[in-house]
């Protein structure tokens, strides 16, 4: 009987090192599981998305309605797909909206307010408060192509260095692509020397995508997201990493 147990100990122990653990008690339930995967040659940034790798990446929607009454079809309709290199990376948005607005022409005011696709990024699907730290990042990105996200100094900070971002409107569609640079929660904003991860097959991120969208108002709309939000603030994504998806980096 205690060789058998010793065995089941070792078993234990031996699937820990095999699997890693993440902080799952930090996340809230039913949270979307998103395989992203490898693309050997870098998509070109242009709003186009032509390339086959674009063909074996999965549609994700963006349909969970945060904020804001009930839209119809014509007024908005997102979607994405994710995938990666070891440097990179790589999300394509698809986004039907019928009025685009841009009326805050300072990045740093109310970026929320006018139409935007946020990502929210957690290098290491930690889940926890990222307020005003770097434990994960949500990039807010303008019509204009500018990230922004609130740092550490508890103001808006322009990020636009950490991401590339282009897109091409055809009719009520756009076709929107960036490439992104994945950093830990040991980013410093007062430094020059920040250094991003390099990615591989089987890491595993927090991810989430959302859109806002402004049809002539002061104030967006509506904010529409790709994971579920029940119980508590709809929009506490911006606060709480643990209302993430995984993102998992495959093959």
């Amino acid at each position: 009987m205690l060789s058998i147990k010793l065995i089941n100990i070792v078993s234990i122990l031996s699937m820990a090192l095999i699997f890693p653990t993440y902080a799952a008690d930090k996340h809230a339930p039913h949270r979307l599981n998103y395989y992203a995967p490898h693309a050997e040659k870098s998509p070109k940034v242009d709003g186009v998305a032509n390339e086959s790798v674009w063909q074996s990446a999965k549609w994700q929607k963006l349909d969970q309605r945060w904020l804001g009454p009930e839209f119809s079809k014509e007024d908005f309709q997102g979607r994405y797909k994710v995938v990666w290199t070891q440097t990179k990376l790589y999300l394509l948005a698809e986004i039907i909206d019928d009025i685009l607005i841009d009326t805050h022409r300072d990045p740093l005011t109310q970026y929320w307010d006018d139409d935007c696709l946020e990502i929210f990024l957690d290098e290491d699907f930690s889940g926890g408060d990222h307020q005003y730290n770097h434990n994960a990042f949500a990039y807010h990105m303008s019509l204009d192509n500018q990230a922004i996200d609130i740092g550490t100094n508890k103001q808006p900070q322009n990020y636009s260095h950490h991401v590339e971002s282009n897109w091409k409107q055809q009719g009520n569609t756009i076709i929107w692509e960036l490439s992104i640079d994945v950093y830990t929660d040991e980013y410093k904003d007062s430094s020059a020397d920040n250094k991003s991860v390099e990615l591989f097959a089987g890491k595993v991120m927090g991810l989430m995508v959302a859109y806002c969208d402004n049809d002539g108002s002061e104030l967006r709309e509506n904010f529409i997201g790709s994971e579920s939000a029940i119980g508590g603030a709809p929009d506490r994504g911006w606060i709480d990493a643990g209302m993430f998806g995984q993102l998992i980096l495959s093959k």
